[in-house]
């Protein structure tokens, strides 16, 4: 059973980014004549075996799909890219360990350090009952939080109106 979808710059859109909006996908930038590319798909596809149903594993040839490559500025492979949400959240370069892998497709299956953190203030309260710095402190936490989820998340979105009517 082959684990990873080869995906082209024809496809790329709808199995790559439309995908990552489901689970996450990971995206390894290869080439044929690249020998730790080699070494790193079997670790990939090993480990992302392990996670099925969390998140997808695809595979881009850098010097079939140019046009892909170049978009995400790919400079040197084998190349690992994390997406969620339409949005590349994490990647490295070059070849890791099975444990190096693993660590790193843990860290796109569980919630996201944003989520943990909006969780965390949910269950406290904090925003509600702190004092005024640190309600003030609260408030630039979850400003940055929303920089990084972008102005059209419907997570920012919900959690602005509530931040406000909770501090205001």
């Amino acid at each position: 059973m082959r684990v990873a979808i080869d995906v082209t710059d024809e496809t790329f859109y709808t199995d790559v980014v439309e995908r990552s909006h489901e689970l996450p996908v990971v995206v390894d930038f290869w080439a044929d004549w690249c020998g730790p590319c080699k070494a790193l798909a079997p670790v990939l596809e090993q480990e992302a075996a392990a996670r099925e149903g969390q998140m997808a594993l695809a595979k881009l040839d850098v010097d079939a799909n140019p046009n892909i490559a170049n978009h995400y500025e790919i400079r040197s492979i084998p190349a690992v890219k994390a997406f969620r949400n339409g949005q590349v959240v994490d990647e490295f370069v070059g070849a890791r360990s099975v444990q190096g892998v693993a660590d790193f497709l843990d860290g796109l299956t569980g919630p996201s350090a944003g989520e943990r953190l909006l969780d965390e203030l949910r269950a406290s309260r904090e925003a509600q009952t702190a004092d005024p710095e640190r309600r003030e402190r609260v408030r630039e936490l979850m400003v940055a939080i929303f920089a990084e989820l972008g102005q059209d998340d419907p997570l920012a979105t919900t959690y602005r109106r509530r931040l406000a009517t909770a501090l205001y």
